[in-house]
């Protein structure tokens, strides 16, 4: 049982760290706090964890805290040595310098069915495969130098434990299927595909089941390591703190929403993901949709798009305008734009996978070179992205029951008021949320009361938004996109 124990989840972003405390019982949130992480597409690990520092103390402390979990953003690629040192910056998964490492590697293997039958994902500059290959081509003293390979998520849990024997690694099944060396249906490592990419053997993480422990950390004076900040441990310096598996952002997402079959998440953040819980593996040959697990045993085949919210922030940049004013220009434009169309690929595109893509605009007119067409197609553009990737989810036998609007510019009026249009039914638009550090504390709770399920709070209010479709648009959209 766990009484009235605490938890905390921790969301490790691209862009920032949060922490969410709450009953471990009813999911009640209780406080929270937020640290920024350092742009671009290579970060050393140690802003990290001086972020979750910082976070941490923004919400509290944990002193109080039974259990944490942390999640984090996928496919990231941490070097250690055989100290636990860190060789490199850790490459994100929004750096595609791996593009052509990916492509060599698909190739190599015999193309994409034989990726997709491997480990149900073909490869992209964003998977940690792609970049181990790159590393071991571009930086071979490093790659030699490199003991063991994990995750961002991985390596914070590890660190959070002491951060010292790199055997003490662990990840969970939802953030190793995004490595394109682990494979969800067999629940095992591929070490061919490791050696195919970087040409040795390092230590992987072990694997943890949902709701297994990663580590139980005694209370003492907390953990400090040398080259880090204090964080406290521990209730009251009473009890031990457990340290759940962690889990992948989306699969912590899903969780903290509490979708289920026939659910479909199209989440618009730093990228743009359409996800779904399933039940079974799925082997996509067309590498649209990627295979992967997700926090409670089962499936979570997902589409990714590089270009989602920072579309609307690079419109209202070129505006010159708030992200509220664009919204309210949007909407005062007609659906389509009067004929203009953004094919939005303004960071290259991994759905299609086009990493040397442009951003191009289509059909510009004296009539539609206004402020409010421009915010319109933009707005548009994104949302037919995410579209393609709900018909992706649809072409693999996934079934959409109920689509979950979340992500930061879901909370704009423009994009909620457009989506079930372009997407071509109604959304559900869950109250605005951490539903990434939610689902870790969730997580966090389910490993403290070890029962066989989640607990099932009930945390997660939506709307439905409802518009008329508009399946012209798309038309004119995939016209454009594949001339």
């Amino acid at each position: 049982m766990i009484g009235n124990a605490l938890v905390a989840g921790i969301d490790s972003a691209t862009r920032w760290c949060q922490v969410v405390i709450r009953d471990a019982a009813t999911g009640e949130r209780l406080r929270a706090g937020a640290a920024p992480h350092p742009d671009g597409t290579e970060v050393h690990p140690s802003a990290w964890w001086e972020a979750l520092g910082q976070a941490v103390a923004a919400a509290g402390g944990l002193e109080d805290v039974a259990a944490v979990s942390i999640a984090g953003q996928q496919h990231g690629m941490v070097c250690l040595d055989d100290e636990g040192a860190v060789v490199r910056p850790a490459l994100l998964w929004n750096d595609t310098r791996s593009a052509r490492a990916a492509a060599d590697l698909v190739a190599e293997l015999g193309g994409p069915a034989a990726w997709a039958d491997a480990v149900g994902t073909v490869p992209v500059a964003a998977l940690t495969v792609a970049k181990l290959r790159w590393l071991a081509g571009n930086e071979p003293a490093r790659a030699r130098a490199t003991a063991a390979v994990c995750l961002p998520h991985d390596w914070l849990t590890w660190k959070l434990g002491g951060g010292r024997d790199i055997r003490m690694l662990t990840t969970d099944r939802s953030d190793a299927s995004g490595t394109g060396y682990y494979s969800p249906a067999a629940d095992a490592y591929r070490p061919d595909l490791v050696q195919l990419a970087l040409g040795r053997q390092p230590l992987l993480p072990k694997v943890l089941g949902p709701a297994e422990t990663a580590r139980i950390l005694e209370p003492s004076a907390g953990f400090a390591p040398a080259d880090s900040p204090r964080i406290r441990l521990g209730a009251a310096e009473l009890n031990p703190l457990l340290v759940a598996a962690g889990s992948g952002d989306n699969a912590a997402a899903a969780l903290g929403l509490g979708a289920g079959p026939g659910d479909v998440v199209v989440s618009i953040g730093t990228s743009g993901t359409v996800f779904a819980c399933y039940d079974a593996p799925t082997a996509d040959p067309t590498g649209a949709v990627a295979g992967f697990a997700d926090a409670t045993g089962g499936h979570l085949p997902l589409v990714c798009t590089l270009n989602a919210a920072r579309v609307l922030d690079a419109a209202a940049a070129l505006l010159g305008v708030s992200l509220g004013e664009l919204s309210r220009l949007a909407l005062s434009a007609p659906a389509g734009a009067d004929g203009l169309t953004l094919i939005p690929y303004l960071e290259g595109e991994r759905t299609p996978n086009r990493p040397d893509a442009t951003g191009t605009l289509h059909g510009l007119r004296l009539t539609n070179s206004t402020p409010a067409h421009l915010a319109r197609a933009y707005i548009e553009g994104m949302l037919c992205g995410l579209a393609d990737g709900l018909d992706a989810l649809s072409a693999v036998g996934v079934p959409v029951e109920r689509i979950l609007l979340v992500g930061g510019a879901a909370r704009s009026e423009a994009v909620r008021t457009i989506a079930p249009a372009v997407l071509g039914r109604p959304v559900l638009v869950p109250r605005a949320g951490d539903y990434v550090a939610d689902g870790a504390a969730k997580q966090a709770a389910w490993a403290l009361n070890g029962s066989a399920a989640p607990p099932a709070w009930d945390v997660c209010q939506a709307e439905k938004a409802e518009a008329e479709p508009v399946p012209w648009l798309r038309e004119r959209y995939h016209g454009l996109r594949d001339a």
